[in-house]
Parts: structure tokens; C-alpha cells; sequence
């Protein structure tokens, strides 16, 4: 099996299982802002804010630092349990500073503190599965991974809709179900599913012998705290808007952004089960000699792909946000769609970029990358969500992501080449902004314009990118 068709069929097995639990969230979001006040939903995205930066400090980079020293290393087996160990420690000390801040953390997101044990157990109990989960990665072993995340999925899904449609739909009682806060049973229904996940992947806990290796430590640790300073400073670029609304502007307003953010969830999508494919792929076949060309070309058909992703979206999001959101009182915001669209595309398109510091143990640039986009992104907010109200936010995405990109983009060709057709990128990137403007801004909900503009964009790309295309089929 070739290297390429081995990257595609691991990507699509991983993109299965983010792709599911991404479709659910839409059936979700339609499930939540139907049961819940713009108000509640606010709350609800505020609860993930803090439960994605608790993630990236409970992890603190060692999921990539793992598949990093894991793939070079002839102690693989030492790499994973010094990681495994490290991870359980550190939770364990964690939790504790967690408890004794509960209070100024749980203001912060505005939150009542009966969400304390919520948002720690479900940040607590993931963390604990990230080494597992990695190290199925690592292995190869996609279809036990697209398992495991597959019973969180359902999990989580039947209880959303048990405790939020199912109990008062039919006028179901129970003693313990409280409906003047129907919110927490979301959060009640994420610890569940993790419980789970953890009840499930527990075997893979003893893998391998239990040792924990000091030397191997310092240089996960080395590698790792980089990116976990990256990792805050992307939440930042990623999250922090959903609050500046909510203190800033209303908690309606707030619900209303992010609800209609969720409608780049098909953009999202995308880049993360090219992640999940790419990142292990990367690392394994850096020692190869066509390792720069192989790269350059996943860049442009991922941006081939994004790109579809954007034309079609914007052109046809009147359909999408009617079947997504049906509560019309959240349309306020989809004003927001083509630029978060783009930015996202734009975040993917870094994430390939950013092999190069990965590979070359420069992982501090992306430290570097990150805080300037957390900059851009406090500062457009700060600035402007007074002036301009919620677009600010969605400027602030854009701003933030296009020049992480840019500035990974110049710095990689300096440190690690990689022969990337930067023409053709652009030229398809071009296109497809102004097709997805023309679509959204002149022809709104004109689906015969939508439909011819991405025909002509799908011509474009079988026109020039045609016979390679064929030649990897074959090849494959």
C-alpha cells in the first residue's frame, strides 16, 4: 500500500469518527437551541471554554510531544508509559489546585458553582484517555480508535436526547430531574460518555510495563510545554470570543454568535480528521526522501477540499441555518458564517504548514505563532466589539488564523523547505473567496447562481489538477 493511500484510508477512518460526532453536534445544536433560551445556550458554550482551556493545561503538549519521540525512538514502548504515568500524576496534582479555585474559575465563565464537579470531572476523566488514545494512533490501530470514540458518541447523543426531548416530550417524572435547569443534564450527559470511554479503553492501560523514564520525561517535557502555551493561546483565538460577547455585549447576543459559529462545524470537520490522519503521518515519514514533495502536495488537495468546503457552504447556508438552527431568534448572527468559514480553512491550512517545526523540534515558533494570533484576537475584540459589535469577533478569527498562516508559511521556508505550489494554492483559495461573496452577499439564497458558480470552480480544479489526479488513482 503506498504511502499517500495509507495517509487517505487512515484519514477518512479518523474523519469517520470525528465526522459522526460532528454531525451529531449539528443535530445537537438544532436539539439545544430549541430546548434552551439564547441565554442558556450562552451558558452552555461558556461551560466548553473552560473545559477546552483545562484541557490544554491538563495535556500540557504531550500528545504530540508522545508522537514525536515515539516515532524516532527504539523505546517505544517507554515513551508511552512514561507519557501514561506523567499524564495520571499530574492530573491527580491538578485536580487538586482545580478544588481549591473552583470559585474564581467558575466566575470567570460565569457559571454557578454546582457546575464545579461537571466541567472537572468530564476535563479529569479525558484527560486520562489522551496517552491511551494517542498510542492507538501511534499503532495504527484507527478502527479500535473510531470505536471507543464512537460509544462516547452514542453515549452522549441518547442522553441529550433522553434528558432534553424524551423526559418533556412525553411528561416523564422523576423525582431527581430539575426543569428549572435543564442546562446541566448536557454536562451530565458529556461526564457519562466519558466515563465510559474511560471504562473502555482501560484495558489499553496495561499495554505495556509500567515504567517511567526521567530522561525521556525532560524531552517530552522540553518538546511539550511549547505547544501547550500554543494550545492556550489557541483557545484563545478559538473560545475567547464567546465570552468577550456574553460580558461585553448580552448573553443573548452570545448565544446567538455561537449557535451560528457552529454552522463552520463542516469546515471543522474537515480539518480535524485531517489532523487526527495527518499528525502520525507526518512524524512516520519524515525520514523519507520525498517526504517535502509528499507534503507539498496533501497541502494542496487539503486546500482543494477546504475550498469546496467554502463555496458550497456559503452558497447554500440559507438551508443549512433553517435545518441547523430553527429558532429564528438566533439568525441575528449569520452575518458571521463566511468569515469564520474562512478562517477555519485558513487554521487547517497552518496546522499542515506547521510540520515544519514539529519535524525540526522548533516547536517554540509555534508558541510564538500562537500568542501573536491570541493577541490579534484580544485586541480586535477589546477594541471593537464596542464599536462594531459581534463582527468584531468574527474579524478577530479571520485576522488571528490568516496570519498564523502567513507567518508559518515564511518562517517554514527558512528552516524546513517544502516545494509547496504556492500559484495554485492561491489561485484556488482566490476563487473560491469570491465565489463564496458573490454567493452569500449578491445572490443570497439564489441557489441556481450557487449551484453554477461552484460548477465553474469544480471546472477549474478538473482542469488543472485532472491528470494528477489520475496518476495517484492509478498509482494507488
Amino acid at each position: 500500500m503506498s504511502t499517500l493511500k495509507r495517509f487517505f484510508k487512515d484519514t477518512v477512518i479518523y474523519g469517520l469518527a470525528t465526522v459522526l460526532p460532528r454531525l451529531m453536534g449539528i443535530i445537537l445544536v438544532r436539539l439545544h437551541t430549541d430546548a434552551l433560551p439564547r441565554e442558556g445556550y450562552a451558558d452552555v458554550a461558556s461551560f466548553y471554554v473552560g473545559a477546552a482551556f483545562l484541557n490544554i493545561i491538563l495535556t500540557y503538549g504531550m500528545e504530540t510531544a508522545f508522537f514525536r519521540f515515539f516515532s524516532k525512538s527504539d523505546k517505544k514502548e517507554k515513551v508511552y508509559s512514561t507519557v501514561f504515568i506523567a499524564l495520571i500524576i499530574s492530573t491527580l496534582l491538578i485536580s487538586i489546585v482545580l478544588y481549591a479555585c473552583k470559585t474564581p474559575i467558575l466566575q470567570f465563565l460565569e457559571l454557578p458553582e454546582s457546575y464545579f464537579w461537571y466541567l472537572a470531572g468530564v476535563v479529569l476523566l479525558d484527560t486520562l484517555v489522551v496517552a491511551p488514545f494517542a498510542y492507538l494512533r501511534a499503532r495504527g490501530k484507527a478502527l479500535r480508535f473510531a470505536g471507543f470514540k464512537l460509544a462516547n458518541l452514542f453515549v452522549f447523543v441518547a442522553l441529550n436526547f433522553f434528558f432534553l426531548w424524551a423526559i418533556p416530550k412525553f411528561n416523564w417524572y422523576f423525582e431527581w430531574y430539575d426543569t428549572s435547569d435543564i442546562r446541566q443534564y448536557i454536562f451530565i450527559a458529556n461526564l457519562m460518555a466519558s466515563i465510559v470511554t474511560l471504562l473502555l479503553i482501560a484495558p489499553e492501560f496495561f499495554r505495556v510495563k509500567a515504567v517511567f523514564d526521567k530522561q525521556i520525561f525532560k524531552k517530552l517535557w522540553s518538546y511539550g510545554w511549547p505547544i501547550m502555551i500554543a494550545g492556550l493561546a489557541f483557545v484563545v483565538n478559538e473560545q475567547l470570543d464567546k465570552l468577550f460577547i456574553n460580558k461585553m455585549l448580552d448573553k443573548d447576543t452570545g448565544g446567538a454568535y455561537a449557535a451560528c459559529y457552529k454552522i463552520a462545524v463542516f469546515m471543522t470537520i474537515f480539518i480535524q480528521a485531517f489532523r487526527l490522519g495527518a499528525e502520525p503521518f507526518f512524524f512516520n515519514h519524515a525520514k523519507e526522501k520525498n517526504a517535502p514533495t509528499t507534503y507539498a502536495l496533501i497541502l494542496k488537495y487539503f486546500v482543494i477540499v477546504g475550498a469546496f468546503g467554502l463555496v458550497i457552504i456559503t452558497g447554500f447556508v440559507d438551508i443549512i441555518k433553517d435545518e441547523l438552527v430553527k429558532d429564528t431568534s438566533y439568525h441575528i448572527a449569520m452575518e458571521i458564517v463566511p468569515y469564520v468559514l474562512l478562517a477555519n480553512l485558513c487554521l487547517g491550512i497552518y496546522h499542515n504548514l506547521a510540520i515544519w517545526y514539529k519535524l525540526t523540534d522548533k516547536t517554540k515558533y509555534g508558541m510564538y505563532f500562537s500568542i501573536i494570533g491570541a493577541i490579534i484576537t484580544i485586541c480586535f475584540n477589546v477594541f471593537l466589539i464596542p464599536i462594531i459589535g459581534f463582527m468584531a469577533s468574527a474579524y478577530a478569527t479571520l485576522a488571528a488564523y490568516g496570519t498564523m498562516m502567513v507567518l508559518s508559511y515564511i518562517f517554514g521556508k527558512k528552516y524546513y523547505p517544502i516545494p509547496y505550489e504556492l500559484n495554485r494554492i492561491s489561485l484556488y483559495l482566490l476563487l473560491a473567496i469570491v465565489s463564496s461573496g458573490v454567493s452569500f452577499y449578491i445572490f443570497r439564497a439564489n441557489y441556481l447562481v450557487s449551484a453554477i458558480l461552484l460548477g465553474i470552480f469544480a471546472l477549474v480544479i478538473f482542469l488543472m489538477e485532472g491528470k494528477q489526479l489520475k496518476a495517484i488513482i492509478k498509482r494507488s
